[in-house]
């Protein structure tokens, strides 16, 4: 943010953060594992999703009995 409006907001045409481009390869290598990663962590976070559902089940409700 500029401390006054005479000095210029980069904005979005500013090119001073922008990384460099990589070449095709190099940008195909980086994403070679994106999606693998991204299921593995979303299959992580559903089997624990599971497993804590499993424990609610079994240590919750069966205990209980049938109700009524």
């Amino acid at each position: 943010m500029p401390e006054t409006f005479d000095e210029p907001d980069p904005g979005a045409g500013a090119t001073a953060r922008v990384a460099p481009a990589g070449a095709a390869a190099e940008v195909a290598e980086a994403l070679k594992y994106g999606p693998r990663g991204a299921l593995f962590i979303a299959s992580v976070a559903v089997g624990l999703l599971f497993a804590g559902w499993l424990a609610f089940y079994f240590f919750l409700f069966l205990p209980r009995g049938t109700i009524g």
